[in-house]
């Protein structure tokens, strides 16, 4: 049973960092199609990043992140992160791990290069994310 728990969320001045932690509690883990998404207040919720944790190289970063955002997993820990630096306003939001047990997936997205909500079907509670001037 795939359980994802996200931490590491809080108040940070623009400019400054944070880095979300995404651990899948499964069991005996399996691998998946990760993603990280975000949803702002009255907003859609908008994929950021995502990886597949059963090859290297899969990385992808939306346009709206990329250069600032870096995804990455630890095998060992079964925990998938997302390194923000560079915060700006427009970043605040509540951030969501979700999870696909199909590659495809993941391929689907490096090819298309978007990530939809709708392909994913295990989510985790969400973190908030605070972005003051």
């Amino acid at each position: 049973q795939v359980q994802l728990a996200e931490s590491g969320g809080g108040s940070v001045q623009a400019g400054g960092s944070l880095t979300l932690s995404c651990v899948n509690s499964e069991y005996i883990p399996k691998t998946y199609c990760m993603a990280w998404f975000r949803q702002a207040p009255g907003m859609q919720r908008e994929g950021v990043a995502a990886i597949y944790t059963g090859s290297s190289g899969t990385e992808y970063s939306s346009d709206s992140v990329k250069g600032r955002f870096t995804i990455s997993h630890d095998k060992a820990k079964n925990t998938v992160y997302l390194q923000m630096t560079s915060l700006k306003i427009e970043d605040a939001g509540m951030y969501y791990c979700a999870a696909d047990r199909f590659w495809k997936t993941c391929a689907d997205i490096q090819t298309n290069g978007r990530i939809s909500s709708a392909d994913f079907g295990y989510w985790g509670q969400g973190t908030q994310v605070t972005v003051s001037s």
